[in-house]
């Protein structure tokens, strides 16, 4: 007989692979996927290289490195390209560099040796040139400088960053001292030999935004004579980065701005140019911020001839999700894009201004990511998840016709945990409005079952995100329901994936709509009969972290027994020192100095003297989102309170908890807490 089904546990959740869709062959045969894998013991991660073949048959190792990313399958079809750090003791890689491999296996070889490390790869067509990103000194002009200067920046008794840029830092990182991500180019010899290295931004002011620059911002044309990348010409932009696809000829290094402005398109951002395979099209997103800081993105369109960019999904109301993928006739692109809690698969029409929904999954539909199409245009793979599963590679015909798992690595865990029924419900919010919320049932659970059950609010952070239909590595809903909690998450107003209006319904005022649909959410699981009024906590984090903040200030005492904060915006006042401070005037709709009575009223510092039901504080050190001083000062006021509060610390993450065991604590700590108010023992130890 076979074994019994059990709850997932923590060591499960690191157990289970994690996959990238990696890079297609051009004949869409195989695609070369990033499988990484965690050791707990050990407290680190591996990623390797695996060929899948897309039709579900086959799945072969091909790197056994300890961090390969990044694979690019050239278009001949002859070699991957991939990121790796590799050597030992003088011949050790001291930064990512490229490295090539054969499709067919054997051992990889290095390309080129550059000081300031490799990253975003995208081969040229002719598969005798790669592109790469690398953060350079923009004032030197050759590679022997570039290492040189490292050196001496590393080496420097001086560590300090002086400057005066509104921009110099972001997520956990400090901009590097003087550098700039710049494109390369490096020349691959006839055996995969690597030739010379050159920096095409080299003596200009060109370089890409510097918060993620990665390969989705640059591309090159077809016949391989023209690269398009994202740029911004203000030097130091302030909350919004105006960008612009420009044009370089890569014979005479001239270039040109395709996104040409009049006084209608000033406050728009453009970025992740894709040409079509016919080379007369360039399809790139935008997003217009004359309207409001947080509009959706839209896919536009540019005829290389005309020379003028046009709107393409503008009356479309679900925002846009890059990069966009063209079909191999030219004639329209694929993507992913929110619809409600799922993520499926869109096709737009060159000829169209809506797409057509190409493939969604079962059940609630999954979110779907990682979108690659095959250079012939015949086959789409992807990675899909929902609450029930973590992500899984598929494929299918363009059309969304035949789709078939392509690998199975978790298929045999996965196949012995007992996963919670996930069923999506709709409440009547703030105002009547239709709200979504997820409940996820522990084990044992029944709609008409006698026994009175815990309850877990899990409230999400964004503000302008959605609770998808999705598997979350950190905050996972399976996790929590297998700690016994019948587990609630409410799409509130401001959550994405319902269209504009939903979206921006809270701007300006922030907290009372999200507060009354959480409490809404709450009232409908208690009309159910099923749940213990006596036994309810709120969890959440970043902005879910400051939502349950604010709920301690303005519910009722004993309205839930406990709450968790993890990385949640306190005072709106000492949040200026977030990396994202320019933006809070806009979502607060003033910044304090300007109306100091209606950012107190959103922030739950204002309300400490309201505070009255314990809280579990957690925070890292390196998150620079919302800086670590938030949590302290939230925990210091509730100890000051007299408030029953614990506090957990982790100088060595960011607004996400990333390390295995670090994760391990997180959800014992968070559980513990949980189980410490709902259990009858308000005095117990967490374990």
């Amino acid at each position: 007989m076979p074994a019994a089904k059990r709850p997932i546990t923590i060591d499960d959740l690191w157990s289970l692979k994690r996959l990238s869709t990696g890079s297609l062959s051009p004949d869409g045969q195989w695609t070369c996927s990033v499988v990484t894998s965690y050791d707990m013991k050990k407290n680190e991660s591996t990623s390797q290289l695996w060929l899948l073949s897309t039709d579900g048959k086959t799945q072969r190792q091909l790197t056994r490195g300890k961090k390969d990313g990044d694979p690019q399958w050239s278009p001949d079809g002859k070699a991957i390209a991939f990121v790796s750090k590799r050597g030992e003791g003088k011949d050790a890689d001291a930064a990512g560099q490229v490295y090539l491999i054969s499709p067919d296996g054997g051992e990889a070889r290095r390309v080129a040796q550059v000081a300031t490390g490799v990253s975003a790869l995208r081969w040229f067509p002719d598969s005798k040139r790669l592109a790469f990103v690398s953060w350079v000194w923009p004032e030197l002009k050759t590679q022997e400088q570039q290492e040189k200067k490292l050196k001496e920046d590393k080496d420097d008794k001086v560590q300090a960053t002086v400057l005066e840029n509104n921009h110099y830092r972001y997520w956990d990182h400090w901009f590097p001292r003087g550098r700039k991500p710049h494109i390369h180019v490096v020349d691959i010899g006839k055996n995969g030999d690597g030739g010379k290295v050159r920096d095409l931004f080299a003596g200009t002011a060109f370089h890409l935004p510097p918060q993620e620059p990665d390969a989705t911002l640059f591309d090159i044309s077809p016949d391989g004579k023209e690269l398009a990348f994202t740029f911004d010409f203000n030097p130091d932009p302030r909350e919004f980065s105006f960008t612009d696809i420009v044009a370089m000829d890569l014979k005479s290094g001239k270039t040109s701005t395709l996104t040409t402005r009049d006084k209608s398109l000033a406050r728009f951002a453009f970025e992740g140019p894709r040409y079509s395979p016919d080379g007369k099209t360039i399809a790139f997103i935008g997003c217009d911020f004359t309207k409001q800081h947080n509009e959706q993105h839209r896919a536009w369109l540019l005829d290389r001839k005309a020379k003028k960019p046009t709107p393409w999904s503008a009356t479309w109301d679900r925002g846009v999700n890059g990069p966009l993928q063209w079909a191999a006739s030219s004639d329209a692109v694929y993507f992913v894009a929110e619809h409600g809690v799922t993520q499926p698969i869109w096709r737009l029409a060159v000829d169209a201004k809506k797409p057509t929904e190409v493939l969604r999954g079962p059940g609630e539909g999954g979110t779907a990511g990682d979108l690659r199409i095959s250079a012939n245009g015949k086959t789409l793979v992807y990675a899909r998840s929902s609450v029930l599963h973590p992500p899984t590679l598929l494929a299918c015909n363009a059309d969304g016709s035949s789709e078939r798992t392509i690998e199975k690595f978790n298929a045999k865990l996965m196949a012995g945990l007992l996963i919670g029924d996930a069923k999506s419900v709709e409440v009547k919010g703030f105002d009547g409005d239709a709200i979504q919320m997820w409940v996820v049932s522990p084990p044992g659970y029944k709609a008409d079952t006698k026994k009175k059950w815990p309850l877990m609010q899990v409230i999400h952070g964004g503000p302008h995100t959605c609770g998808n239909d999705t598997w979350h590595w950190r905050w996972n809903m399976q996790m929590f329901a297998a700690s016994g909690y019948v587990t609630c998450a409410v799409n509130y107003h401001g959550s994405s994936g319902f269209g504009q209006k939903f979206l921006s319904s809270i701007n300006g005022d922030w907290g009372r709509r999200e507060m009354a649909d959480v409490e809404a959410g709450t009232d409908y699981m208690l009309a159910t009969g099923t749940i213990d009024p006596k036994r309810m906590v709120a969890t959440g984090g970043s902005y879910g972290g400051y939502m349950v903040a604010y709920m301690n200030g303005n519910l009722p005492a004993k309205r839930y027994q406990a709450y968790v904060c993890h990385a949640g915006c306190y005072d709106w006042v000492s949040m200026m020192g977030s990396d994202g401070y320019f933006w809070f005037g806009h979502e607060l709709g003033a910044f304090h100095w300007d109306d100091e009575a209606r950012v107190m009223k959103q922030s739950p510092h204002h309300y400490a003297q309201n505070f009255n039901t314990p809280t579990l504080v957690i925070h890292g050190e390196l998150d620079y989102r919302v800086p670590y001083y938030q949590g302290l000062a939230y925990y210091n006021t509730l100890r000051a309170r007299a408030i029953p509060s614990r506090l957990v610390f982790f100088p060595d993450e960011n607004h996400w908890i990333l390390k295995p065991q670090n994760s391990k604590l997180w959800y014992a700590e968070f559980t513990g807490w949980c189980d410490r108010y709902t259990s009858g023992k308000a005095n117990s130890k967490v374990k």
